[in-house]
């Protein structure tokens, strides 16, 4: 977004409609793993990546059908706030440490405008969809109490 190339980089998922042959675990031992890891307070991507490492499920929405938010929505795991909202709040509580303390970087000042900018964009986004309560403001201060 927020750079002056064009192009689409980035892997690609392959295109695959059906759960391979060699995944051991059923959908519902799959559903019960998201569950116990969710209500543990492991993030999403972080669930993502146990499942296919230690356990084989190289795709989750493969082996059950459904995404792991929507398993932690039908088990009523709530999360305090979004995972890309809250990954975006620990970048900027991160970098504005930095920012303190060297002056003169005036590179990542502006990358500090620029997440923050990517946060109120979000939260806007969040509030309007009705995530998040009409009433949550980020501010940094706050910011670096709830991430940390």
């Amino acid at each position: 977004m927020h750079s002056k190339r064009k192009g689409s980089s980035g892997s690609k998922k392959p295109v695959t409609d059906k759960n391979p042959e060699w995944v051991q675990q059923s959908p519902e031992e799959v559903v019960e793993l998201v569950a116990k890891m969710a209500g543990d307070g492991v993030s999403m991507a972080k669930i993502g990546l146990i499942l296919r490492d230690q356990y084989a499920v190289p795709n989750v929405r493969l082996a059950t059908g459904k995404t792991i938010k929507e398993i932690c929505t039908e088990k009523n795991i709530k999360f305090e706030l979004p995972e890309d909202l809250s990954n975006l709040m620990k970048r900027a509580v991160h970098l504005s440490g930095h920012v303190k303390s060297h002056k003169k970087d005036y590179h990542n000042s502006r990358g500090m405008h620029l997440i923050e900018s990517k946060i109120r964009r979000l939260v806007k986004y969040y509030k309007r969809e009705g995530v998040i309560p009409e009433t949550w403001n980020y501010s940094l201060e706050t910011a670096a109490l709830q991430v940390e």
